[in-house]
């Protein structure tokens, strides 16, 4: 049974197209726009957009400025190294950034028409994740601080011995090992591009702020009067940081040097602290309960003075993120995740009743929210992306919604492309409640002719199938080699109310193997589908869905494809970094007595004695989230079994494929597979 909610032709820059179909190669010819932020008076936005030149096999990012009424955008730097990290001085007359020309990563200043640029910080070890302190006399950032006596230190003799020693987790994490070396918040007095001496917030402690690897300036604030400096932290270490996910806001007193914790009570993560612009307030995202990465995103605002923390999302079954105040303190904005698509949200601090409002209703996501004000008419300036476009800078009315594009970088490439059509569909489960299935069609589909399809798993576990426009797993690429995509919001992910999200925990190889099933099963009783041409595809978790497809299948695929993906369940636990996510996901260690049902039950290597279907299996060296010999285990599988095969292997990558020739590679290669085994 299905509902066609809606059939959505997105209109991608203008209304005519040539004749042309996108290729890996198209990907890296797209410039990459992230990270706007709006000039003190309203008027401008800087952004960074990043290209790549893939005979170099790199990239390079520049900064470019917006009028946020609407112009023509204009390039502020072009140089051989990479400018980012835009911030707008307090009096609107200079613009920060960070940039690498002069060997390593410090601050510059330049005009904001892009005129004399200056270097302004010298400091060994560089510069990271800065900002301005509102009163303009300090600046802070975060640097890398070598803390710990490595096994390398202690035997200077032996400087070719190449040897790492832990005495406890989390010894390397994603795609690097620990070296001793932690991230601190630091801060410096500011005069008209002078520095004065530099601080270290947390003098000795053996902590990351901002967390890492991904962590950044979103991680810290400044509170108005510049005194305080609000910053994200895991003060735990070794094995004890493994196992927990509980970071902290912490406040620094710049006068005091005190440090105070004030989200003690909660044991989960809190993360982006906002200080409130009249001081009075400061808000941040936060995760109830321990160990759960992928907890309901809660907004939470501390009234400084009586410390009464208000969670302003209760009512709201669904996550929180980017927070923005007004300029009056009275109003914050978010974006949230609702029915997949991440849309713009307000709440109101002094309504007595329904004091969230939904702002936006489009088929696009939102992200890198920035209030736009210009004494009269407040502005939320975003990041837009959908499946059929790559994300831009657009200008979203507070009132009605309506968004208004402000860069045009990728105009003329899609101009030039022909994308297919994607369409809502709702799909009835097996427990009979409705699932939101994007099914994306090949550019020029005929419903009177037959098309293999591609049922994508999607990873996470936890991780919406929303409106992105993804550099490898791309649906209208995928569409364009002929393709029907057919992309579930399975059990598990987000934005379907918190139920619908943890229904997967401690049941990997249950109810949501059943609603892949289930989404494939249903598009495939359309005429225009080759029941005998299937395939299924996924990474990270997606990938463990395919193996658990491939022994569960019961001959609906030709076809399958996992990357980086979980074989086996005990493996895994004993490999993995963040051991906190595979205690709560799997319900524990394999040692534990019971012993979790996962491991018996949810194991795909327990059942590749069913395995009969071709299939491609790809892993990386350098992905410690889920270990390489995952793969190489269920090639083996394969193989040992005569079934036809393939192990793609990286030496260079981590948990995903981030290097311009590496990606074309990979695409090339996941084809031709497909050429092969399904066409």
């Amino acid at each position: 049974m299905k509902r066609l909610l809606f059939i959505s032709a997105l209109l991608i820059g203008g209304s005519s197209f040539a004749q042309n179909t996108m290729q890996p190669e198209t990907l890296w010819k797209f410039g990459r726009v992230a990270e706007p932020k709006v000039s003190p008076d309203g008027k401008s936005v800087v952004y960074q957009i990043t290209t790549y030149k893939v005979d170099e096999n790199k990239g390079s990012t520049d900064l470019w400025l917006v009028p946020s009424a609407g112009g023509t955008p204009k390039q502020l730097t072009a140089t051989p190294t990479s400018e980012s990290n835009a911030r707008w001085r307090p009096d609107g007359k200079k613009i920060g950034y960070l940039s690498a020309e002069s060997g390593e990563s410090q601050l510059w200043e330049m005009n904001s028409d892009g005129t004399d640029k200056k270097q302004i910080s010298n400091i060994d070890g560089g510069v990271y994740n800065f900002n301005y302190s509102p009163t303009q006399k300090h600046i802070y950032f975060s640097q890398e601080i070598d803390l710990e006596y490595t096994v390398k230190k202690r035997y200077p003799d032996l400087p070719k011995a190449n040897a790492l020693e832990y005495d406890g987790l989390m010894m390397r994490h994603w795609t690097q090992w620990e070296d001793g070396a932690f991230s601190h918040v630091m801060y410096s007095s500011y005069e008209d591009g002078k520095l004065g001496a530099v601080v270290d917030v947390m003098p000795g402690e053996k902590f990351d702020a901002p967390t890492q690897p991904f962590g950044g300036e979103e991680q810290m604030s400044w509170s108005p009067d510049g005194k305080s400096i609000a910053y994200t932290c895991k003060k735990e270490s070794g094995t004890a940081y493994a196992v927990s996910t509980n970071t902290e806001i912490y406040l620094y007193n710049i006068e005091t040097g005190k440090t105070i914790n004030i989200s003690a009570p909660n044991v989960g993560y809190d993360v982006d602290p906002k200080f409130s612009p009249d001081g009075k307030y400061i808000a941040w995202l936060s995760m109830k309960r321990a160990g759960f990465e992928a907890d309901k995103n809660r907004l939470m605002i501390m009234d400084l003075t009586s410390k009464l923390l208000v969670e302003a999302t209760a009512n709201l079954d669904q996550s929180a993120d980017n927070i923005v105040w007004t300029k009056d303190s009275k109003t914050i904005y978010f974006t949230s995740c609702v029915d997949a698509i991440h849309q713009l949200f307000s709440y109101s601090l002094t309504a007595k009743k329904d004091a969230i409002r939904k702002i936006t209703n489009g088929l696009s996501d939102l992200g890198g929210i920035e209030l736009s004000f210009d004494g009269k008419v407040s502005n939320i300036i975003a990041t837009r992306v959908n499946m059929s476009a790559p994300t831009e800078i657009y200008r979203i009315e507070t009132l009605k919604g309506n968004a208004y594009l402000l860069s045009h970088t990728n105009d003329a490439i899609l101009e030039s492309l022909k994308l297919g059509r994607v369409e809502k569909r709702m799909v009835t489960t097996t427990d009979d409640k409705e699932m939101l299935v994007w099914v994306i069609y090949p550019p020029n589909f005929d419903k009177d002719k037959k098309y293999p399809s591609l049922l994508v798993c999607q990873g996470g576990p936890q991780s919406t199938v929303s409106q992105n426009f993804s550099y490898r797993w791309n649906y209208q690429l995928m569409a364009s080699k002929g393709y029907v995509v057919i992309a579930p919001n399975r059990r598990g992910l987000p934005s379907f109310g918190q139920e619908w999200n943890d229904e997967i925990s401690g049941d990997w190889g249950g109810q949501a193997m059943n609603d892949l099933l289930s989404a494939i099963d249903d598009v495939s009783k359309e005429p225009y589908i080759d029941t005998t041409l299937r395939a299924a595809v996924g990474a990270s978790y997606g990938g463990y869905s395919v193996y658990w497809l491939a022994g569960h299948h019961n001959n609906r695929f030709k076809s399958f494809i996992a990357h980086c993906g979980v074989f086996n369940l005990e493996s895994m636990y004993g490999a993995t970094e963040e051991v906190f996510f595979a205690n709560h996901d799997l319900e524990g260690a394999y040692w534990k007595n019971p012993k979790p049902k996962s491991y018996e039950a949810f194991s795909p290597h327990k059942f590749v004695q069913n395995w009969n279907t071709p299939i491609l299996v790809i892993h990386n060296e350098k992905d410690f989230r889920v270990p390489l010999g995952e793969g190489l285990q269920a090639f083996s599988a394969a193989q040992l079994q005569g079934i036809k095969s393939r192990f793609l292997y990286f030496s260079d990558e981590g948990h995903w494929v981030t290097k311009p020739q590496n990606s074309i590679l990979w695409q090339r290669e996941f084809y031709r597979w497909l050429d092969e085994t399904l066409k």
